[in-house]
């Protein structure tokens, strides 16, 4: 099998945004390694990614991969926690999804990035530039990510 491709994805609408979302479905991160810089009007956050678009994430198999991504929110200005514990530096979080409330002036909005327990970030941009990179190689991981409905 061929070493798979990293990827790559930048979101500027709506619709990007969601692609990134379904990307990011079940990524988990550690409460430290999200990191805003007021300064530089950024938003960024590490995780460990599942890799749906892998061969045994898209078959439903019980092992699957995940990959170090870093995602980037950029001209961020600002962001509220709620039922998330900043103080808690270790604590994991796990995203289940990412969304856009457009404001009253385009292309201004709010990114809402909804984890599981009930915890959500929401994050204020003058418009949408978000970046999604892989940063490592994968590795195989035993679970895969379930959800009840």
């Amino acid at each position: 099998m061929a070493d798979p491709k990293p990827l790559r994805l930048l979101a500027q609408d709506a619709d990007d945004l969601g692609v990134l979302s379904a990307a990011l479905q079940d990524a988990v991160a550690k409460i430290g390694d999200i990191r805003w810089d007021a300064q530089s009007r950024t938003l960024t956050i590490a995780c460990n990614r599942f890799r749906w678009e892998g061969p045994s994430g898209a078959k439903g198999g019980k092992k699957g991969e995940r990959v170090r991504s870093a995602l980037q929110f950029g001209d961020v200005s600002g962001v509220q926690a709620r039922n998330l514990r900043r103080d808690a530096k270790g604590a994991v979080v796990s995203l289940m999804s990412i969304g856009f409330e457009p404001a009253e002036e385009a292309p201004a909005g709010l990114v809402v990035l909804t984890f599981s327990g009930g915890g959500d970030m929401r994050v204020s941009v003058d418009c949408l530039d978000v970046a999604l990179a892989d940063v490592s190689d994968p590795w195989t991981t035993p679970r895969t990510p379930g959800h009840t409905d």
